[in-house]
């Protein structure tokens, strides 16, 4: 499968969704440091990077456990519905 399987998702779901965070962080931090340039800079790079942190974690896959079999962990009770499966 390549990679144009994902280009729905990515371009009408995923990068307005991550835009909409990033300027809502932006925003905020922005809000509660007034006009405070260097302390504000810095604050908003720091928010920056926990962003791009936290979308990296949860789309980069494989590295920190391995890939449930079938897409479903096997603890995960039956009578729930998985999303997507």
């Amino acid at each position: 499968m390549n990679n144009a399987a994902n280009s729905g998702f990515l371009f009408w779901l995923f990068i307005p969704g991550l835009w909409t965070v990033l300027l809502l962080v932006w925003v905020g931090v922005g809000a509660l440091l007034g006009n405070r340039p260097p302390l504000r800079a810095f604050a908003l790079a720091v928010a920056l990077l926990g962003v791009v942190w936290c979308v990296i974690s949860i789309f980069w896959e494989g590295t920190a456990t391995p890939p449930c079999p079938g897409g479903v962990p096997p603890w995960w009770p039956g009578f729930l519905p998985v999303p997507g499966f």
